[in-house]
């Protein structure tokens, strides 16, 4: 009688308080919140705008130096002049 039904047996329903809980709680990572005042949105812009320039300087001296030898890893995006 193995392979019958078994009585009395029921499927519990995944409960929503498991899934409050899990969405109430805060996210791990540094917080940001954005600036509202005008001169300092005015610095955010600029550092970030600062960051994207720097690692395209870097991303672009890291493709000339792995141009300049036999094995690329990198894809060579140097341009052509």
């Amino acid at each position: 009688m193995a392979q019958g039904k078994t009585k009395g047996l029921q499927v519990k329903a995944p409960s929503q308080r498991h899934a409050q809980k899990a969405a109430s709680s805060t996210k791990k990572g540094k917080r940001h919140i954005a600036p509202k005042k005008t001169a300092l949105v005015k610095q955010a812009t600029m550092h970030k705008s600062l960051t994207a320039k720097i690692n395209k300087s870097i991303e672009q001296q890291m493709v000339a130096a792995a141009s300049a030898g036999k094995l690329t890893i990198m894809k060579n995006s140097i341009p052509e002049t």
